[in-house]
């Protein structure tokens, strides 16, 4: 197993409710599900870490799904969680189901946000490119780098997702991440380790899934019940791949009913 990293966090919540942990997608970090754990922490103990690699957390070479969800595994035991509700969003989703695949004793139950445990065959290549190609050193705001990038992106929200990851350092606009680790992972991150000799897990799993994404198609469906044979699927017709920020109530209240129906209380600390 590679090094273990230890991940910068934020929580929410009070400290003997039942345990939410969010893992975030590619490109994003914990801010980006801020506004969702803070509404959790009304009822739950909620944590959102940084994954290797993204926003305040420790850089490594190695960034695929065994070793980040090996990184998970180690931050439950660093913060004492005996069990948790695995919550992830995309890369975050497939993290979320290798720990639990492989770590089933400490995921009390999962959610899966717009992912399938498939590889896919989409790139980031050309993204990372256009964040590579950008003269940082020419850049005075974050509005002129929108500026340059809107030729090869010409969708205003993502671009402005992706420059969360730009920031100020000395007078000079960098990249908090390591693009040249991003491109270098980027085909672990589209694919799904090897499933043929790890066996389903048992627990309670809600897959939520936006009717305006191409994620997860029906005819994924069967493999997830294979993995996860107690999974519920929902579909918010109304959403793409970011429901939870097309449709933050609409995705709350099915994450509450999964949540209030299984049995969750019981996830404590």
């Amino acid at each position: 197993m590679n090094n273990i990293l230890k991940l910068q966090y934020q929580e929410f919540g009070r400290a003997n409710d039942p345990v939410i942990v969010i893992l975030h997608g590619f490109f994003a970090s914990s801010r980006n599900w801020r506004a969702i754990a803070k509404k959790l922490a009304e009822n739950y103990h909620v944590y959102v870490p940084d994954l290797r690699n993204h926003g305040q957390s420790p850089h490594a070479p190695e960034m695929d799904y065994p070793t980040m969800a090996a990184d998970v595994k180690a931050f439950l035991l660093e913060h004492k969680i005996e069990q948790a509700c695995l919550l992830g969003h995309s890369m975050g989703g497939k993290v979320a189901m290798w720990a639990a695949l492989n770590y089933p004793d400490r995921i009390d139950n999962l959610v899966i946000v717009d992912i399938a445990p498939v590889s896919y065959q989409h790139s980031f290549e050309n993204i990372i490119q256009a964040l590579q190609d950008l003269p940082l050193t020419q850049i005075k705001n974050r509005k002129q780098a929108d500026e340059l990038l809107s030729g090869s992106m010409p969708d205003t929200n993502f671009r402005q997702f992706l420059l969360q990851n730009l920031i100020l350092k000395d007078g000079v606009y960098v990249w908090r991440i390591d693009l040249d680790v991003f491109k270098k992972a980027a085909p672990a991150i589209i694919s799904f380790p090897d499933t043929e000799n790890v066996n389903p897990f048992l627990g309670k799993s809600l897959f939520v899934v936006g009717g305006k994404s191409q994620h997860v198609e029906k005819k994924y469906h069967q493999l997830i019940y294979k993995l996860f044979p107690n999974a519920i699927i929902e579909i918010i017709n109304d959403a793409g791949h970011w429901l939870h920020v097309e449709q933050p109530e609409h995705f709350l209240a099915v994450l509450r009913k999964f949540l209030t129906d299984d049995g969750s209380e019981k996830s404590k600390k």
